[in-house]
């Protein structure tokens, strides 16, 4: 690791979040679940989407006025196994894991709760929610939908949003089944990452007006502001069957604006998001625990399978997370220069004491 990156522990990360956003007048109950939300991400090796996102997401978006610290989520329609929230532009995050637990309390009574969510802000990861879901006993289905970025196949316009299609469930081993990921071959928050390191990107990801293949990474994120790039779908292009990421991301769009009536496509702004949550009770088809068994033997069949003679193993969905946890959770987040002045001008705005960041 480079000498310019300082590990700071989760935890201590969790707190500065979640006071930072106390002072910035979002209430305490409403903070912790953002900070909690966020360092999961931290946690799980989705340095995309934690500490990484916190300034610009959600530190200067509260102090320019687009997110509404106190917004509250209201239920606007429901049924037993339904509802259409409204999220009046407050976090994210909050409203996210209010209509999971919503979703998740019809299921425990009807087999099936589905909430849908309008005017929303950026939630972080999808798999958050799903997780809440897994460890309820049951699948869970989120996805939310974006500012556009993505091209639909033979176009070279972000029509639509990296709309991540997530899925999760629990399984008899040390961590459940998590396919957390955007239907982009890449999304907008790795190239951000990737632009604070000053990496470049892979060839066949990002496209210009004229179709062709973009890679500096900095100037992909001016070009994406001023509609003159576009990340590819799933796939890449038609000849490699991109038209499934394009139809997956089409899928999501649907569910998160036209279920709740809310924006959709050149509409959203990032800050008028919509979302949709599922959670599916398994004890009504099946017993827990056998579900958990056979899903757990699928999982290890698939990694026990032939492998490719150059790869060391095989793995399954949520594993790489779990193993990223069990080998950093004693180190702390990696903060590199640029973020490390992130934290200390945020501390500096706010008067806040600069030690845990000292080690």
């Amino acid at each position: 690791m480079s000498n310019d990156v300082i590990r700071v522990p989760f935890k201590a990360l969790e707190i500065f979040i979640s006071d930072v956003l106390r002072r910035l007048g979002v209430p305490w109950e409403d903070a912790e679940i953002c900070a909690d939300v966020l360092i999961e991400a931290d946690r799980r090796g989705i340095h995309s989407h934690g500490i990484n996102r916190f300034k610009p997401f959600y530190y200067d978006r509260i102090k320019a006025g687009l997110l509404d610290p106190r917004g509250r989520m209201e239920v606007v329609r429901e049924g037993p196994t339904t509802a259409v929230v409204d999220g009046h532009f407050g976090m994210g995050h909050a409203i996210g894991k209010r209509s999971m637990d919503l979703a998740i309390g019809k299921a425990k009574r009807y087999g099936m709760g589905m909430v849908a969510v309008r005017n929303s802000t950026h939630y972080g990861i999808a798999g958050y929610y799903v997780m809440m879901a897994s460890r309820s006993g049951m699948i869970g289905i989120s996805g939310t939908n974006a500012r556009p970025s993505v091209a639909p196949t033979f176009g070279t316009e972000g029509m639509l949003g990296t709309n991540p299609f997530t899925i999760g469930f629990p399984t008899d081993e040390a961590f459940p089944f998590v396919l957390d990921c955007a239907t982009s071959i890449w999304q907008r928050g790795k190239i951000e990452y990737h632009a604070r390191t000053g990496e470049p990107i892979p060839d066949g990801l990002v496209i210009g007006e004229d179709g062709g293949s973009l890679t500096d990474s900095s100037e992909i994120l001016d070009a994406l502001v001023k509609g003159k790039a576009a990340l590819l779908p799933l796939g890449g292009p038609e000849k490699t069957a991109g038209y499934k990421g394009y139809g997956y991301s089409a899928v999501v769009e649907v569910l998160s604006s036209a279920l709740q009536a809310g924006p959709f496509l050149k509409m959203v702004n990032g800050v008028n998001v919509g979302h949709f949550f599922m959670a599916i009770d398994i004890e009504a088809f099946c017993p827990l625990d056998e579900f958990r068994t056979t899903t757990g033997t699928i999982m290890r069949q698939l990694r026990a399978s032939r492998r490719m003679p150059s790869e060391d193993r095989i793995y399954t969905a949520g594993e790489k997370e779990h193993l990223y946890w069990l080998e950093n959770r004693d180190l702390g987040v990696p903060l590199g220069k640029s973020l490390q002045a992130e934290v200390l001008k945020i501390m500096d705005e706010l008067g806040m004491d600069h030690s845990f960041m000292c080690r």
